[in-house]
Protein backbone atom coordinates (compact mmCIF):
# COMPACT_ATOMS: atom_id res chain seq x y z
CA UNK A 1 0.00 0.00 0.00
CA UNK A 2 1.27 3.47 -0.90
CA UNK A 3 0.39 6.29 1.49
CA UNK A 4 -0.39 9.74 0.14
CA UNK A 5 1.25 12.85 1.61
CA UNK A 6 -1.73 13.59 3.84
CA UNK A 7 -1.72 10.08 5.31
CA UNK A 8 2.01 10.18 5.93
CA UNK A 9 1.60 13.39 7.87
CA UNK A 10 -1.56 12.31 9.69
CA UNK A 11 -0.10 9.01 10.93
CA UNK A 12 3.54 10.13 11.18
CA UNK A 13 3.73 9.82 14.98
CA UNK A 14 2.58 6.20 14.71
CA UNK A 15 4.57 5.21 11.66
CA UNK A 16 7.87 6.22 13.28
CA UNK A 17 7.21 3.71 16.08
CA UNK A 18 9.15 0.56 15.29
CA UNK A 19 6.18 -1.51 16.51
CA UNK A 20 3.96 0.12 13.87
CA UNK A 21 5.81 1.35 10.80
CA UNK A 22 4.24 1.41 7.37
CA UNK A 23 3.25 -2.25 7.57
CA UNK A 24 1.41 -1.75 10.84
CA UNK A 25 -0.37 1.34 9.58
CA UNK A 26 -1.50 -0.61 6.54
CA UNK A 27 -2.90 -3.30 8.84
CA UNK A 28 -4.87 -0.70 10.77
CA UNK A 29 -6.32 0.81 7.61
CA UNK A 30 -7.46 -2.64 6.52
CA UNK A 31 -8.96 -3.57 9.90
CA UNK A 32 -12.61 -3.59 10.94
CA UNK A 33 -13.84 -2.86 14.47
CA UNK A 34 -17.41 -3.03 15.74
CA UNK A 35 -18.25 -0.90 18.77
CA UNK A 36 -21.47 -1.89 20.51
CA UNK A 37 -22.60 1.14 22.48
CA UNK A 38 -21.81 4.76 21.55
CA UNK A 39 -21.82 5.98 25.16
CA UNK A 40 -19.24 6.55 27.84
CA UNK A 41 -17.00 3.63 26.87
CA UNK A 42 -17.63 3.75 23.14
CA UNK A 43 -16.99 7.49 22.84
CA UNK A 44 -13.24 7.54 23.58
CA UNK A 45 -12.76 4.13 22.01
CA UNK A 46 -14.21 5.16 18.66
CA UNK A 47 -12.39 8.50 18.62
CA UNK A 48 -8.98 6.92 19.21
CA UNK A 49 -9.61 4.12 16.72
CA UNK A 50 -10.62 6.59 14.02
CA UNK A 51 -7.65 8.82 14.85
CA UNK A 52 -5.32 5.83 14.54
CA UNK A 53 -6.69 5.04 11.09
CA UNK A 54 -8.70 1.89 11.67
CA UNK A 55 -10.25 1.55 8.24
CA UNK A 56 -13.78 0.41 9.00
CA UNK A 57 -15.66 1.20 12.20
CA UNK A 58 -19.16 -0.06 12.91
CA UNK A 59 -21.20 1.62 15.64
CA UNK A 60 -24.28 0.04 17.20
CA UNK A 61 -26.68 2.01 19.42
CA UNK A 62 -30.45 2.47 19.51
CA UNK A 63 -30.53 5.49 21.83
CA UNK A 64 -30.77 9.20 21.24
CA UNK A 65 -28.44 11.71 22.85
CA UNK A 66 -29.70 12.97 26.21
CA UNK A 67 -28.39 15.98 28.12
CA UNK A 68 -27.38 13.72 31.01
CA UNK A 69 -25.09 11.78 28.63
CA UNK A 70 -22.77 14.71 28.03
CA UNK A 71 -20.99 14.40 31.39
CA UNK A 72 -19.14 11.32 30.11
CA UNK A 73 -20.08 10.59 26.49
CA UNK A 74 -17.53 12.90 24.87
CA UNK A 75 -18.49 11.90 21.33
CA UNK A 76 -21.70 13.92 21.63
CA UNK A 77 -22.21 17.67 21.98
CA UNK A 78 -25.04 19.85 23.30
CA UNK A 79 -26.32 20.42 19.76
CA UNK A 80 -26.77 16.65 19.38
CA UNK A 81 -29.37 16.29 22.15
CA UNK A 82 -32.38 14.51 20.71
CA UNK A 83 -30.70 12.94 17.67
CA UNK A 84 -29.59 9.32 17.38
CA UNK A 85 -26.21 8.50 18.89
CA UNK A 86 -25.05 6.67 15.78
CA UNK A 87 -25.78 9.72 13.59
CA UNK A 88 -23.96 11.96 16.07
CA UNK A 89 -21.01 9.56 16.10
CA UNK A 90 -20.81 9.29 12.32
CA UNK A 91 -20.78 13.07 11.95
CA UNK A 92 -17.80 13.42 14.32
CA UNK A 93 -15.81 10.61 12.72
CA UNK A 94 -16.37 11.94 9.20
CA UNK A 95 -15.00 15.29 10.36
CA UNK A 96 -12.07 13.63 12.12
CA UNK A 97 -10.73 11.25 9.47
CA UNK A 98 -11.94 10.74 5.91
CA UNK A 99 -9.88 7.53 5.65
CA UNK A 100 -12.37 5.78 7.94
CA UNK A 101 -15.49 4.08 6.62
CA UNK A 102 -18.21 4.45 9.26
CA UNK A 103 -21.12 2.03 9.32
CA UNK A 104 -24.03 2.68 11.69
CA UNK A 105 -26.66 0.36 13.17
CA UNK A 106 -29.52 2.15 14.89
CA UNK A 107 -30.88 -0.80 16.86
CA UNK A 108 -30.19 -2.91 19.93
CA UNK A 109 -28.31 -6.18 19.65
CA UNK A 110 -30.20 -9.32 20.56
CA UNK A 111 -30.02 -13.04 19.93
CA UNK A 112 -31.60 -12.68 16.48
CA UNK A 113 -29.18 -10.16 14.99
CA UNK A 114 -25.83 -10.17 16.78
CA UNK A 115 -24.21 -13.04 14.89
CA UNK A 116 -24.94 -11.51 11.50
CA UNK A 117 -23.72 -8.18 12.84
CA UNK A 118 -20.35 -9.22 14.24
CA UNK A 119 -19.34 -11.79 11.63
CA UNK A 120 -17.90 -9.19 9.22
CA UNK A 121 -15.72 -7.50 11.85
CA UNK A 122 -12.24 -8.41 13.09
CA UNK A 123 -12.54 -7.15 16.67
CA UNK A 124 -15.49 -6.23 18.90
CA UNK A 125 -15.58 -3.60 21.64
CA UNK A 126 -18.24 -4.04 24.29
CA UNK A 127 -19.27 -0.53 25.27
CA UNK A 128 -22.65 -1.54 26.66
CA UNK A 129 -24.11 -0.61 30.01
CA UNK A 130 -25.98 -3.70 31.14
CA UNK A 131 -25.28 -7.32 32.01
CA UNK A 132 -27.64 -8.99 29.51
CA UNK A 133 -25.86 -7.29 26.60
CA UNK A 134 -22.42 -8.16 27.97
CA UNK A 135 -23.25 -11.86 28.27
CA UNK A 136 -24.85 -11.81 24.82
CA UNK A 137 -21.75 -10.24 23.26
CA UNK A 138 -19.46 -12.71 25.01
CA UNK A 139 -21.47 -15.76 23.97
CA UNK A 140 -21.80 -14.63 20.35
CA UNK A 141 -18.08 -13.82 20.15
CA UNK A 142 -17.13 -17.21 21.58
CA UNK A 143 -19.45 -19.05 19.19
CA UNK A 144 -18.07 -17.19 16.17
CA UNK A 145 -14.45 -17.10 17.34
CA UNK A 146 -14.29 -13.30 17.46
CA UNK A 147 -11.90 -11.42 19.80
CA UNK A 148 -13.43 -8.68 21.91
CA UNK A 149 -12.73 -6.23 24.71
CA UNK A 150 -15.01 -6.05 27.74
CA UNK A 151 -15.24 -3.13 30.16
CA UNK A 152 -17.57 -2.10 32.95
CA UNK A 153 -17.64 0.96 35.20
CA UNK A 154 -19.46 2.10 38.35
CA UNK A 155 -18.78 5.10 40.61
CA UNK A 156 -14.96 5.49 40.74
CA UNK A 157 -14.07 1.97 39.61
CA UNK A 158 -13.82 0.03 36.39
CA UNK A 159 -12.58 -3.24 34.97
CA UNK A 160 -11.57 -4.54 31.57
CA UNK A 161 -10.42 -7.77 29.96
CA UNK A 162 -9.75 -9.00 26.44
CA UNK A 163 -11.04 -12.25 25.02
CA UNK A 164 -9.11 -14.12 22.36
CA UNK A 165 -10.44 -17.51 21.18
CA UNK A 166 -9.02 -20.28 23.33
CA UNK A 167 -8.52 -18.03 26.36
CA UNK A 168 -10.64 -16.99 29.34
CA UNK A 169 -14.02 -15.60 28.34
CA UNK A 170 -16.30 -13.26 30.29
CA UNK A 171 -18.53 -16.14 31.34
CA UNK A 172 -15.54 -18.08 32.68
CA UNK A 173 -15.26 -15.33 35.29
CA UNK A 174 -18.88 -14.24 35.72
CA UNK A 175 -21.01 -17.32 35.23
CA UNK A 176 -24.43 -15.66 34.94
CA UNK A 177 -25.91 -12.16 35.14
CA UNK A 178 -26.66 -11.05 38.72
CA UNK A 179 -30.26 -11.19 39.94
CA UNK A 180 -32.41 -8.15 39.17
CA UNK A 181 -31.70 -5.05 41.27
CA UNK A 182 -28.80 -6.63 43.18
CA UNK A 183 -26.25 -4.39 41.41
CA UNK A 184 -27.25 -0.69 41.33
CA UNK A 185 -27.39 1.08 38.02
CA UNK A 186 -25.07 3.97 37.28
CA UNK A 187 -28.11 6.24 37.35
CA UNK A 188 -28.68 5.13 40.95
CA UNK A 189 -25.06 4.89 42.11
CA UNK A 190 -23.36 7.53 39.96
CA UNK A 191 -20.21 7.41 37.86
CA UNK A 192 -17.26 9.71 37.24
CA UNK A 193 -17.05 10.44 33.54
CA UNK A 194 -13.26 10.42 33.32
CA UNK A 195 -13.20 6.88 34.77
CA UNK A 196 -15.35 5.66 31.90
CA UNK A 197 -13.07 7.49 29.49
CA UNK A 198 -10.00 5.78 30.94
CA UNK A 199 -11.50 2.32 30.40
CA UNK A 200 -12.74 3.11 26.89
CA UNK A 201 -9.28 4.35 25.94
CA UNK A 202 -7.77 1.09 27.18
CA UNK A 203 -10.25 -0.84 25.04
CA UNK A 204 -9.17 1.08 21.94
CA UNK A 205 -5.52 0.39 22.78
CA UNK A 206 -6.22 -3.32 23.09
CA UNK A 207 -7.81 -3.37 19.64
CA UNK A 208 -4.86 -1.53 18.08
CA UNK A 209 -2.33 -3.86 19.75
CA UNK A 210 -4.32 -6.86 18.52
CA UNK A 211 -4.14 -5.69 14.90
CA UNK A 212 -0.45 -4.84 15.18
CA UNK A 213 0.31 -8.12 17.01
CA UNK A 214 2.42 -6.13 19.45
CA UNK A 215 2.67 -6.08 23.24
CA UNK A 216 0.69 -8.07 25.79
CA UNK A 217 -3.09 -8.09 25.65
CA UNK A 218 -5.38 -8.38 28.67
CA UNK A 219 -6.03 -12.04 27.94
CA UNK A 220 -6.44 -14.37 30.92
CA UNK A 221 -6.39 -11.30 33.16
CA UNK A 222 -8.73 -8.66 34.55
CA UNK A 223 -7.43 -5.11 34.90
CA UNK A 224 -9.16 -3.32 37.78
CA UNK A 225 -8.94 0.48 37.99
CA UNK A 226 -9.77 2.42 41.16
CA UNK A 227 -9.67 6.13 40.38
CA UNK A 228 -10.39 7.15 43.98
CA UNK A 229 -7.16 5.50 45.11
CA UNK A 230 -5.55 5.94 41.67
CA UNK A 231 -4.52 2.31 41.48
CA UNK A 232 -4.45 -0.39 38.83
CA UNK A 233 -4.50 -4.07 39.78
CA UNK A 234 -4.09 -6.90 37.31
CA UNK A 235 -5.78 -10.11 38.37
CA UNK A 236 -4.69 -13.35 36.70
CA UNK A 237 -7.52 -15.50 35.36
CA UNK A 238 -7.71 -19.12 34.31
CA UNK A 239 -9.87 -20.52 31.57
CA UNK A 240 -12.73 -22.48 33.11
CA UNK A 241 -12.83 -25.87 31.42
CA UNK A 242 -16.38 -26.22 32.76
CA UNK A 243 -17.48 -22.89 31.32
CA UNK A 244 -20.98 -23.35 29.88
CA UNK A 245 -20.09 -21.57 26.64
CA UNK A 246 -16.33 -22.04 25.99
CA UNK A 247 -15.56 -25.13 28.11
CA UNK A 248 -14.87 -28.67 26.95
CA UNK A 249 -18.56 -29.58 27.00
CA UNK A 250 -20.55 -26.38 26.43
CA UNK A 251 -24.19 -26.44 27.46
CA UNK A 252 -25.00 -22.98 26.09
CA UNK A 253 -25.20 -23.58 22.36
CA UNK A 254 -27.72 -20.89 21.45
CA UNK A 255 -27.86 -17.25 22.41
CA UNK A 256 -29.90 -16.05 25.38
CA UNK A 257 -31.78 -12.76 25.74
CA UNK A 258 -31.67 -12.07 29.47
CA UNK A 259 -34.04 -9.53 31.01
CA UNK A 260 -32.66 -6.05 30.52
CA UNK A 261 -31.56 -4.01 33.52
CA UNK A 262 -30.78 -0.53 32.20
CA UNK A 263 -27.69 1.31 33.40
CA UNK A 264 -26.92 4.77 32.08
CA UNK A 265 -23.13 4.74 31.61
Amino acid sequence: MEFNDEQLLRYSRQIILKQVGGTGQEKLLQSKVLIIGAGGLGSPAVLYLASAGVGTIGIVDADKVDLSNLQRQILHFTKDVGISKVDSAKEKLNLLNSDVKVKTYNFRVDSTNIKDLIKEYDFIIDGTDNFPAKFLINDAAVMLGKPFSHAGVLRFEGQTMTYIPGHTCYRCVFLDPPPARVVPSCKEAGVLGSVVGTLGTIQATEAIKYFLNQGSLLTDSLLVFNAFEMSFNKVSLSKNEDCPVCGKNPVITSLIDYEQQICNV
